[in-house]
């Protein structure tokens, strides 16, 4: 009887062992699934960011906008034709 007492134990013991290890996996995995979700999120607000930015440079670097930056801020004028020399190759 001492035999069957002491397998039944040890039964008793492997069983709560491994519920307790499918609590932790689970535990685990809920875990993992909120901090992918919140990376995912942060990741999606820099693919954003960076789509604003690149909106902005092509922006900044128009020609048409620095033309006008040039002669606003800089107070820059057209020279005259007389003085515009086109080279050709």
């Amino acid at each position: 009887m001492n035999a069957r007492l002491i397998i039944v134990l040890i039964a008793l013991v492997a069983v709560i062992g491994s519920a307790l290890g499918v609590v932790y996996s689970r535990h685990e995995s809920r875990r993992n699934a909120v901090e992918l979700g919140l990376l995912e999120d942060q990741r999606d607000a820099y693919i954003a960011e960076w789509s604003r930015l690149q909106l902005e440079q092509a922006w900044l670097a128009d020609a048409s906008h620095v033309e006008s930056k040039a002669r606003e801020q800089l107070r820059m004028e057209s020279p005259a034709e007389a003085r515009i020399l086109v080279i050709e190759p």
